[in-house]
């Protein structure tokens, strides 16, 4: 004889019994908001919309989005590796590439784990591009994002207020 399981209705895959705790709260908080910076980075770059970027500057305007950055770094210890990238159309589309594609990954919930890799790559290059800093020993914002970026892929933060709990993404270990 056959017995039947009751299971808790799902809502895109979601057990309406999954208990959201205050830090799952907090780490799609975090992932939402690193999440624009990239995606931010991305647009205003793009777009010269005048914030870090001027229109002129921009990258639809013929303009480089690591020029600015790298060519500054001339003078810091590995400026000279740095400055020779600045401006060059590959490391252009694979940064913009980055920007966009970290940003959304982590405003969307999909893909956390490799947006956090990816991102905390970028970050942590842009912190050795810098090197040695001026208002700290080791110190900066581009490692306590990195770190948390950790943070978020080991606390599975797609999951809340985000779409790591489609039925895809959980059977899609990349995906998550």
């Amino acid at each position: 004889m056959a017995t039947t399981v009751n299971r808790p209705v799902t809502h895109l895959g979601v057990d309406q019994a999954e208990h959201r705790n205050p830090a799952d709260y907090a780490w799609a908080a975090a992932r939402i908001s690193i999440g624009w910076i990239f995606l931010w980075a991305f647009l205003d770059k793009t777009f010269g919309w005048g914030f870090a970027t001027p229109a002129a500057k921009a990258w639809i305007n013929g303009g480089s989005p690591t020029t600015g950055f790298l060519k500054g770094t001339g003078e810091n210890a590995l400026g000279g590796f740095f400055s020779a990238l600045a401006g060059q159309a590959w490391v252009d589309w694979l940064f913009m590439a980055g920007l966009a594609g970290v940003g959304l990954a982590l405003v969307l919930g999909i893909g956390t784990r490799i947006a956090a890799g990816a991102g905390g790559a970028m970050l942590l290059l842009m912190w050795a591009a810098e090197l040695p800093l001026t208002t700290n020993p080791f110190m900066d914002d581009h490692i306590v994002y990195a770190i948390v970026l950790v943070g978020l892929a080991l606390a599975g933060a797609g999951r809340t207020f985000g779409l790591g709990n489609l039925p895809v993404v959980r059977r899609t270990s990349w995906l998550k």
